[in-house]
Order: C-alpha cells, then structure tokens, then sequence
C-alpha cells in the first residue's frame, strides 16, 4: 500500500497499523507556507509487516513543522525504514521526534531512521531528536540526524563553471532531497516542490 499525505492539504492519519506480510510506503510532504503538527504511529504486529516512510519539508520564511515519528515494532521479524529530509530558511523552526520502539519478543527485526536538515538562514531552527527503545537483543537497529548548511565548496565550484548563484543552490538543494523526491510518482507535485526550490 503506498500513501503520500501533503501537509495542508490532505488528513494525515494518526496510526496505521501493519499485519504479518503487509507492507506501507508512507511518505508526508510539507510545502512552503504550511505550518502542521504531524503524530504518527505506525505498529507492527506481524511477521514480514515493512514499513517504508519518507518526508520532505520546505520551510523558507515562518513556518513550524513538528513531525513525530513513533515506530513500534511489536512482534519480531518486521522491517522499517525512515528517510526526513528539510530545507529550513527564514525564522521557520522544524522538530522531528522519531521514536522506534521494539519489544522484548520482537527479535529479528530491522530498523532504521535518519532526519537530515539544510539550513539556509541563520534564523532558521533545526531540531532533531531520533531515540531508539530495544528490548530485544537479536536486532538491527540505527539512527542518524545531522543538521548542517549547503556546501559553500559545491557552490564555488558551480559558480566557477558559469552557473549563476541561485541555480547552483537550487541544484544543491535538489541534489539533497532527491531521495525522497524520487520515490513521488506525482508530477505535478515533484514540478511544484521543484518550483519552490528554485525560488529560494
């Protein structure tokens, strides 16, 4: 089952719950302008049960974003990967809170989370808090967060080539996100995030 749920516009549901085999791609997309609180949890009850999320935020002028992620692994065997990637500008301030739970007898299971923020303004706020909670001891488990700025390096280089300066942000920033945009079949929402980009 594959879901994209587009902050502002659609209603995120706030638990989804996964059987033995069942599979959820998830992913969440904030566009410039939407300030939103997004609960999610997703439990996995089965064996086989995957779950694949993924989230882009665009947050150039005030906005606040507040994703919190709670992954609960309660039977063994399962699968999760998590991908939240933003670009942070102006005095927009996101948090992602991302928890992955996993029970005591939920052995052999596979998780992963990473958040990862681009700040493109020195008032713009990034928080990211990934926490892992394991009770299991046949597991495999890991988390990554990093918050950081675009690579002035890249940006010369580009310059120095004939790109003109916006172009080459707006090429970083693509570059960045295009893990998650990738996995967006919908065009015209790919062409409107890309629009956005390239305005900034």
């Amino acid at each position: 089952m594959e879901k994209i749920y587009v902050l502002g516009r659609d209603a995120v549901p706030e638990r989804f719950t996964l059987g033995p085999g069942e599979r959820l791609r998830l992913t969440l997309v904030a566009l410039p302008g939407v300030s939103a609180d997004v609960p999610v949890r997703v439990d996995l009850e089965g064996e086989g049960a995957e779950l694949d999320a993924a989230g882009l935020y665009l947050c150039p002028g005030d906005e606040r974003v507040n994703f919190r992620m709670d992954v609960r692994h309660n039977i063994g065997g399962g699968v999760s990967r998590q991908l939240f990637k933003g670009i942070v500008g102006g005095t927009a301030r996101t948090d992602f809170y991302g928890l992955i739970y996993v029970a005591r007898d939920a052995q052999k299971t596979k998780a992963y989370q990473e958040n990862h923020n681009l700040l493109l303004s020195d008032g713009a706020w990034a928080l990211t808090k990934p926490q892992l909670e394991i009770y299991a001891d046949d597991v495999e488990c890991s988390h990554g967060a990093t918050v950081g700025r675009l690579n002035a390096d890249e940006l010369f280089y580009m310059r120095s080539r004939g790109i003109p300066e916006a172009e080459a942000r707006a090429l970083q920033m693509i570059s960045f996100l295009s893990p998650v945009l990738a996995r967006i079949p919908d065009e015209a929402l790919v062409a409107e995030i890309l629009r956005a980009l390239e305005n900034r």
